[in-house]
């Protein structure tokens, strides 16, 4: 039992290391925050529908990572809070049929297509309309949760986790 909790908590490390570290591949393009965003590491929110403690790692990996590239702390938290209602969503959804398997993704786009223009109107003061920054953060989860997520879908469920 123990060694059965010790694996789960290393790899909700591991999870959040690897969002840690997507986010700054992103952010070194200037593409991790702002009005449009392309967040490598969302793709990882797929995994929640192969292991529970994704839930925790992809959690913790947003909080630092929104912490370590300076973002405010409205945007570390609520950014934080996005992540966990994405990947509880994902873990909802993980015994979908398999052609549907990419609908897990969908709680992740909403949430941060949701919360995150607040936090871009009201934390950072960013010029621009709550449907706009909707659009643009929505699109850019489309193409970072959705699409590059059920890309590392199908390798992975090769995997036993």
């Amino acid at each position: 039992m123990k060694k059965k909790a010790t694996l789960r908590l290393t790899r909700a490390a591991l999870i959040a290391a690897l969002y840690v570290a997507l986010t700054y591949v992103s952010a070194a393009f200037s593409l991790s925050s702002g009005a449009i965003q392309f967040r490598l590491s969302e793709m990882l929110c797929i995994l929640p529908i192969f292991m529970p403690e994704a839930v925790v790692g992809l959690t913790l990996g947003c909080l630092l990572a929104n912490l370590l590239t300076g973002c405010v702390l409205w945007d570390i938290i609520f950014g934080a809070v996005a992540t966990f209602i994405g990947a509880i969503g994902a873990r909802l959804l993980r015994k979908l049929p398999e052609k549907l398997k990419f609908i897990a993704t969908v709680p992740t786009v909403f949430a941060n297509a949701i919360i995150v223009p607040f936090v871009l109107m009201y934390a950072y003061g960013a010029p621009g309309s709550y449907f706009y920054f909707a659009l643009t953060v929505g699109i850019g989860e489309v193409v970072c949760a959705s699409v590059l997520g059920t890309v590392i879908y199908y390798p992975l469920k090769k995997v036993s986790f």
